[in-house]
């Protein structure tokens, strides 16, 4: 074994030194917000083997991204070396949870890359990264913005799809939108990625049959509470997603193979096509018009089946 200062010498994009991004302190828009907004600070592994060594040198993205499926998170392990190599600042879209997990642990193995994570407030579930060399990336970026779209939804509710609906009806992609955050009768907080406000702003004029008006409002304005959830448990025979789905979200078997043939059922923010893709403790259940579904405790029974905690989020 050499150790890791060594291994970061023979090669440039080895991890060299530990990144603290960002500050628990960090200010934004003279807020501040709590460690929870970041994502766990960047750590090393230590040390690293001479044949390791030799693998990255030889071709360190085949050798870092070595079992990774996602074109997405190959793409931000690329655009970090990139951003690194040119000591420039690079951004993401709003990326979902599992890519963002899965990017984090990758762009940790690479040195002179450092790492911000925004998604506007502490518990956002969708986040934007900024990559660069440390020289270049000193301070957190300015790139995600709330707007607040506000109507008389009273007589006519709104769903999350609705907001998410009308705002794509627009012409913009999904990847540029992060949380909507539902404020009732009132209307609902969207962030989005700063170049987009006034675009949404003069384009946004209805969500559903309610007129509405859409105006950028400061990130410390926003107003959320932690999702409500309901809890309860189910005994199937298998974890197979359409015995599961079909119990969480109370509809019939053959209506969620319905959505599943529809391409409206996702597993972890990913679309699913077939009916017996297996589901397991810790995976998001999402359906068009249903909502979600988080798979809680898993236990099997005496006689083989399967015990399964539900959490639906209402």
């Amino acid at each position: 074994m050499v150790s890791m200062s060594f291994a970061a010498a023979a090669h440039p994009f080895l991890k060299r030194a530990v990144q603290i991004i960002p500050s628990p302190n960090f200010t934004l828009l003279n807020h501040k917000f709590p460690p929870s907004l970041f994502h766990a600070p960047l750590t090393s592994s230590g040390t690293i083997g001479i044949c390791h060594v030799a693998q990255a040198i030889k071709g360190d993205s085949e050798f870092l991204l070595k079992g990774v499926v996602n074109e997405e998170v190959k793409h931000i392990f690329e655009m970090a070396k990139r951003a690194s190599l040119r000591r420039e600042v690079l951004y993401t879209n709003f990326l979902t949870p599992p890519v963002l997990k899965e990017s984090m642990v990758i762009l940790e193995k690479l040195a002179d890359v450092k790492v911000f994570s925004q998604g506007g407030y502490p518990e956002a579930e969708r986040c934007r990264l900024s990559v660069g060399h440390p020289e270049a990336l000193t301070t957190e970026p300015d790139i995600v913005a709330a707007i607040s779209i506000s109507g008389n939804f009273g007589f006519q509710p709104c769903s999350h799809g609705d907001f998410l609906g009308s705002i794509l009806g627009t012409g913009i992609v999904r990847d540029k939108v992060g949380d909507i955050l539902l404020q009732g009768e009132k209307g609902a907080h969207v962030l989005v990625v700063q170049e987009l406000v006034d675009f949404l702003t003069m384009s946004l004029d209805k969500v559903g049959n309610v007129p509405v008006t859409c105006k950028k409002m400061p990130l410390i304005a926003l107003e959320y509470e932690p999702p409500r959830t309901k809890t309860f448990k189910t005994v199937e025979a298998s974890m197979r997603i359409d015995a599961i789905a079909s119990a969480g979200f109370k509809i019939s078997r053959s209506k969620l193979v319905a959505l599943i043939s529809d391409g409206d059922v996702r597993v972890n923010w990913v679309t699913v096509s077939k009916n017996n893709t297996t589901i397991r403790s810790g995976d998001m259940i999402s359906v068009s018009g249903k909502g979600r579904l988080k798979i809680g405790e898993v236990n099997e029974t005496k006689k083989g089946k399967f015990a399964v905690e539900l959490i639906r989020f209402l």
